[in-house]
């Protein structure tokens, strides 16, 4: 088992899980393009070329800006690495908008007369969950923070051990 550990990186648990989620894109793919070849390419030619000419830019700037702006303060506490806190909710509302953005700006024509539902709430609701996304990250964070303060008072409370003290 060490030795297969060792060569693969993992357990053999990933390895099938990653196997098996393979298998199914593989039957997924065959599935689509039995029914719709020229559009599954087409949509993949052009997923590809957004996220890597627009998108990867744009997100890598967005991240990059954050990262300088924010890095020029001087530490008042304890360093918590804080940036994935900004992170994880941007990139789930982004990718909430980027699933429902024609709803989310009210271009899904066909919507409202094929359902008979309302396309007006969408924007708020995206808003909403978008506020909830970032303010839970800020709850983790100031959790956290205040978790390595804690921890940092203790190790200042506690007398050295050794260090110059007498016997």
């Amino acid at each position: 088992m060490a030795r297969f550990v060792r060569w693969y990186g993992s357990e053999p648990l990933h390895l099938l899980v990653l196997i098996a989620s393979f298998a199914l894109t593989g039957y997924a793919m065959v599935r689509l393009f039995a029914v719709q070849p020229w559009e599954v390419a087409i949509w993949f030619a052009g997923a590809a070329i957004l996220h890597d000419l627009i998108l990867l830019p744009l997100y890598s700037l967005a991240d990059l800006s954050a990262l300088s702006v924010l890095r020029h303060r001087a530490p008042d506490g304890p360093m918590v690495p804080w940036i994935n806190y900004l992170r994880v909710p941007a990139f789930l509302s982004g990718l909430l908008l980027l699933v429902w953005f024609p709803l989310v700006f009210r271009l899904a024509v066909p919507y409202p007369g094929d359902t008979g539902l309302s396309d007006s709430v969408y924007l708020g609701r995206w808003l909403a969950i978008t506020g909830v996304l970032f303010a839970a990250s800020a709850v983790a964070f100031a959790m956290r923070l205040r978790r390595v303060r804690r921890a940092g008072r203790s190790d200042e409370s506690q007398p050295a051990s050794g260090h110059g003290a007498a016997p």
